[in-house]
């Protein structure tokens, strides 16, 4: 009797759950499909019995891709127009049918790129009879009328606003920049922002500006002034000096009750908090907040005072859930540890139990982590938690010698384990197991589908000199730039670019130029003044070495560690040291905590036929169906659709080029297309700038 009872409670929960309405799905109206990010369409015409019979349709080659670049961008679709970004952040509107262009807008005028640029998505926003679009380039963010792609002059005065300003600090210090589209409210929008991740960085505040005029008109300190909540979380001035906390993956808005929902990111710098004791509240949270005014409703901090790089890498998706017997309004954060945070979207209950758990102190000299953190214990965590010998490669006995030795010099006690000298395993990696991409949910069944990296990386804390004197250029490299882009110059490709052979593509003064102001993720270094910038440069582009005195610094954003750079646990040929799935794809009840279904997904061409799974980047897209359309896989260029309901493969087509971005569909004239950009450019596989648009004959 129970059994059928429940049952029946399922089947009518089931009966009232509300998918979108059709009408405002036949486009593709915002990024990720809309402001809840549910990528989800009704549209079902391509379903799993046809889905093999899906051809091109059309192909369009934006024609700027330069080597390392990228295209992250989740198209969107209004009234039959496709709107794209390039590599080189040009904004293109094509022809829904055709792919043929309408207009392009190029926020550079035919100048260079400054440096390597990234944009995931645009913001539109329409009073009936004005039409804009809001896409960022570096520091500007420029409003464009979407009939003519022409920049509109009201907006700031000039077509864009600065990002720097209306900030705490002096706007001419700051390195500020936008990848992420925020969300539309009225006649808001409301953003986050991109900034450095060292020392010194801009604060991640959260604001909302008029979409008409671009002035400012409110704001969200993630870094408390005096006298805010979380304050004291802070060091005394911590809010004059230090900086990010910043929401960099996107938010989600639930229009009806005037709320957003804002995740946001670590504090600068990320990997040693001696200068900011305390737990750092905003940083690595769950913001709610009212829309018109900015007001805190509710938050939830993931991980305090964070060293690991656990940013939120993911917007956060607006749900619906089955809990005793009733529907209930959530949200769902996904993480780069692997884990599904569920909250009430009103209170910011948990709706899945959570543990408090005792971590381990530092053993780095003046670092004072948290005592305990925070986990959920449903569902369980869509990606292994901790590195142990028997989870290393088997695929040659040189492979699993090589990989054992190496673990056996680092530490690795799982998630929490601090960093330190000797090397720290961070499992998964620096780039997550969730990643930018995004997540999608299914309104009718409760199904949250996530695409899953499974990377180890060593987190190793390296003494940096912070006296000054005499100093020759690799000594200035060594303090200020080896952290990100190592000793050797290599870097750590595509996040952290190779230095090497820099001279043969940049002239001393362009470089002084960047390292001084700063660049998307790279902080400025003007504190070193024009000498030191110089004998830098001379190091870096020339190999010479220039001595010059360095004075002593005494500010508080001088740090007493940097690392040895971002550094994937790799084995002798390259593939992950680890036992494989080195990427999954997973089905999750968010009802229930379980898995509906989990595969490998991605492959390695070297590798074909051994479910490996691979890194992957860019997320999925469900329709009312049946089918989850995916690129986002690094190695084999695919683009791939399967049965939602059972993760089964049902049909794929190979790409020029990877496809790193979340796919979107539409509809015209009564015929429904799929379109992915393809613009590679991860783990050094070729760059390209090409969107393709798939269709049934």
């Amino acid at each position: 009797m129970r059994i059928f009872a429940f049952l029946l409670v399922s089947i009518l929960l089931i009966a009232q759950r509300k998918p979108v309405p059709d009408a405002t799905h036949r486009g593709w109206p915002a990024y990720m499909g809309g402001p809840e990010n549910l990528h989800y369409s009704t549209l079902r015409q391509i379903t799993p019995a046809n889905v093999g019979k899906l051809k091109k349709a059309w192909e369009f080659d934006a024609g700027d891709s330069f080597e390392g670049s990228e295209i992250q961008v989740n198209p969107i679709v209004l009234d039959g127009i496709v709107y794209v970004t390039s590599a080189k952040l040009r904004v293109h509107a094509l022809n829904g049918a055709t792919g043929k262009p309408v207009w392009s807008f190029d926020p550079y005028e035919g100048g260079p790129v400054r440096n390597k640029q990234r944009n995931r998505g645009l913001m539109h926003w329409t009073d009936g009879t004005n039409s804009r679009l809001y896409v960022a380039a570096q520091h500007r963010l420029y409003s464009i009328d979407r009939k003519t792609g022409k920049p509109d002059a009201a907006f700031g005065g000039k077509g864009w606003i600065d990002l720097r300003e209306d900030l705490s600090r002096p706007p001419e210090t700051l390195n500020v920049g936008l990848t992420t589209p925020g969300v539309v409210f009225e006649d808001m929008l409301i953003i986050g922002s991109l900034c450095s991740e060292g020392l010194p960085s801009a604060p991640g505040e959260i604001r909302a500006y008029d979409t008409r005029t671009g002035r400012l008109r409110w704001s969200f300190h993630t870094i408390p002034h005096p006298g805010e909540f979380g304050y004291e979380s802070w060091p005394k001035d911590g809010w004059k000096f230090l900086g990010g906390a910043n929401s960099w993956p996107g938010m989600a808005l639930d229009a009806k009750r005037g709320l957003v929902y804002v995740p946001t990111g670590s504090a600068a710098y990320d990997f040693f908090g001696a200068n900011r004791p305390g737990d750092n509240l905003f940083a690595n949270t769950l913001l709610c907040l009212d829309v018109r005014t900015g007001k805190r409703k509710w938050h939830f901090q993931a991980v305090k005072h964070d060293v690991w790089d656990r940013d939120f890498p993911t917007p956060p998706l607006l749900v619906t859930v089955a809990r005793n017997g009733r529907l209930v309004d959530a949200v769902a954060q996904a993480t780069k540890s692997g884990h599904v945070f569920v909250f009430d979207r009103v209170s910011g209950e948990s709706l899945f139990p959570l543990q408090e758990v005792k971590t381990p102190a530092s053993p780095v000299a003046g670092e004072k982590l948290a005592a305990t953190q925070v986990l959920p214990l449903r569902p369980e965590p869509f990606a292994r938690q901790r590195l142990t010998e028997d989870q290393l490669t088997t695929r040659t006995p040189e492979a699993a010698k090589l990989a054992r030795e190496r673990l056996r010099r680092v530490r690795s006690n799982g998630q929490w384990d601090p960093p330190s000298i000797e090397g720290t395993v961070v499992f998964p990696g620096f780039d997550g197991a969730a990643e930018w991409g995004g997540q999608a949910f299914d309104p009718e069944t409760g199904l949250f589908y996530v695409n899953s990296n499974e990377m180890a990386w060593i987190l190793r804390l390296v003494p940096r000199s912070t006296s000054g004197g005499l100093m020759r250029g690799k000594q200035i490299y060594a303090r200020s730039c080896a952290g990100c882009h190592r000793e050797d110059l290599g870097g750590s490709p595509p996040e952290f670019p190779s230095l090497q052979g820099l001279g043969a593509r940049m002239d001393a003064a362009a470089f002084e130029k960047v390292v001084g102001a700063g660049a998307g993720r790279m902080p400025g270094f003007q504190n070193l003044g024009p000498d030191a910038l110089q004998a830098l440069s001379s190091f870096v582009l020339r190999g010479e070495e220039k001595e010059v005195l360095v004075a002593k610094s005494d500010s508080p954003m001088e740090q007493a560690y940097t690392t040895d750079g971002y550094n994937k646990f790799l084995d002798p040929d390259g593939f992950p040291a680890i036992a494989p799935p080195w990427g999954t794809l997973n089905a999750i009840s968010l009802d229930t905590g379980n898995y509906a279904w989990k595969i490998p997904f991605g492959e390695y061409p070297q590798l074909a036929g051994k479910s490996t799974g691979s890194e992957n980047y860019g997320g999925p897209l469900i329709t009312k169906s049946g089918l989850l359309f995916i690129g986002a896989t690094n190695f084999d260029n695919k683009f791939r659709a399967f049965d939602k309901r059972t993760g089964k493969l049902l049909w794929e087509t190979t790409l020029p080029f990877a496809a790193n971005a979340t796919p979107a569909t539409y509809e015209i004239k009564g015929k429904q297309y799929v379109v992915v950009p393809a613009g590679g450019g991860k783990s050094g596989a070729k760059s390209g700038a090409l969107f393709f648009a798939f269709a049934l004959p």
